[in-house]
């Protein structure tokens, strides 16, 4: 292990990056690094997280050498890894995603349905951006992508950057897996082996097992027949400390999803499109989501970041490792090191799920090493499963495809298909709205 890695963080700006940073100052024995580097279009943004990232590596890893540039080949140069989580429009932009569509009686959410078809139309050419800049200038790096919609933009790389060495990742599955483990009382997901598949946000255990080979999913079961991802210690709280309302609704909400196919476990993500009007109900139309968290992360991140650069020390700085990513240092030193770590990783599925799309990027198992994902085979996948996922990767596919060729017919078609609405016409009228907001993002659609 005597080699150090450089790593750009792309997305310097971003409310997350400073729970990243954490989390690899926390790893660098595992992971160890020379250089890390930020890269955003939005300067005065991320000289913000910035300025207060420099001190927090001064003060818990002075050997680090520390860049934040707005240039592309200062911050693509001379990298090992690429850790890209972009948000092209920001949150303002989400808001419209969300409120958008509740205009008309639809679910607006940032990777499902409209919204995530909108926030997908704005990221495909960011996150396009951002692997030719990486191949242009440290053509042997490899892209750690958790930009969202990572289901679209997966699509969008497979198809018009084929040979790129980029992997699309999602921490929704870990997430999960850490709330089952603690549910069950284990101490960590890592004490799990699991079988899984579908697409991004949209997938099923159908296996899960410790080290031993005993089978937990009848424990798994029991606990989210009865309490969905909740876990008991949240309950009767109002708020918990670490998890948004909306958070707590979704993992309550699980049980209602379980119970539609109780042979598999669900990711949370299938309840809008299973109970689409459910989640109607529930929403503000003016307070959704991305409001919680502009008035919550957001503020307290900035918040945070500004008092450590007056400070000009990070002692007392309320910022927190983000557990969550630590996913991608497993998949980092994976290709690093050739350890051929098992991963849930979205990957061309290629006869992984053997009676599906071939070109369809699914969400499944992996062994990785050096040379990248190996798709482990999941077999066949029953029907109920299979005819959902046929209709959200057509969706999918269509999105691309309309981006690729500025077709507005396309994009009807992918949002009129899209499970959350109703019909063709409300799709149109959504998709007339979207136009509105994002000119400023999308291609000329005609």
């Amino acid at each position: 292990m005597d080699k150090k890695f450089s790593v750009v963080i792309a997305g310097g700006g971003s409310t997350f990056t400073p729970g990243i940073v954490l989390m690899l100052l926390e790893n660098l024995d595992k992971f160890p690094i020379r250089q890390i580097k930020f890269y955003d279009n939005l300067e005065a943004r991320q000289k913000v997280i910035a300025d207060a990232c420099e001190i927090i590596l001064k003060e818990k890893a002075p050997e680090i050498d520390f860049v934040a540039t707005t240039d592309p080949k200062t911050a693509f140069s001379d990298v090992d890894f690429v850790m890209a989580h972009i948000r092209v429009g920001l949150y303002a932009m989400r808001e419209k995603d969300e409120k958008i569509p509740l205009k008309y009686g639809v679910i607006g959410q940032e990777t499902c349905g409209p919204g995530g078809i909108a926030y997908g139309m704005r990221s495909i050419g960011g996150v396009l951006e951002l692997i030719d800049y990486m191949e242009q200038y440290s053509p042997d790096a490899w892209m750690l992508n958790y930009s969202n919609p990572a289901a679209i933009v997966a699509e969008a790389t497979r198809k018009l950057r084929p040979n790129s060495k980029i992997i699309n990742i999602c921490d929704m599955p870990v997430g999960i897996e850490e709330r089952m483990a603690h549910a069950i009382g284990l101490k960590s997901r890592k004490e799990m082996e699991v079988r899984y598949y579908g697409l991004n946000h949209f997938g099923w255990w159908t296996d899960i097992r410790d080290h031993a080979g005993n089978d937990l999913m009848p424990q798994i079961k029991a606990h989210v027949a009865k309490y969905g991802y909740s876990l008991k210690e949240e309950l009767g709280e109002h708020e918990s400390q670490h998890t948004d309302p909306s958070w707590m609704h979704t993992f309550a909400k699980a049980r209602e999803v379980y119970a539609v196919d109780p042979d598999t476990l669900p990711n949370t993500y299938l309840k809008y499109y299973l109970y689409s009007q459910d989640e109607v109900e529930h929403a503000d139309p003016e307070y959704t989501r991305a409001n919680e968290v502009m008035n919550g992360r957001e503020k307290h991140v900035f918040g945070e970041c500004k008092k450590i650069v007056q400070a000009k020390t990070a002692k007392d700085t309320s910022l927190e490792v983000d557990e969550h990513a630590s996913y991608i240092v497993d998949l980092a030193r994976a290709i690093a090191y050739n350890t051929h770590e098992r991963m849930l990783l979205i990957v061309e599925n290629n006869g992984a799920l053997s009676n599906f799309e071939p070109t369809a990027m699914v969400e499944v198992p992996c062994i990785v090493g050096k040379n990248g994902p190996e798709p482990l085979v999941q077999g066949q996948i029953p029907r109920f499963q299979k005819g959902l996922m046929e209709q959200q990767v057509a969706v999918e596919k269509l999105v691309v495809e309309a981006w690729e060729e500025h077709s507005y017919q396309k994009l009807w078609q992918a949002l009129t298909l899209s499970k959350i609405i109703p019909n063709a016409r409300v799709a149109k009228q959504i998709l007339d709205d979207l136009i509105e907001a994002n000119r400023d993002f999308w291609p000329e659609l005609r």
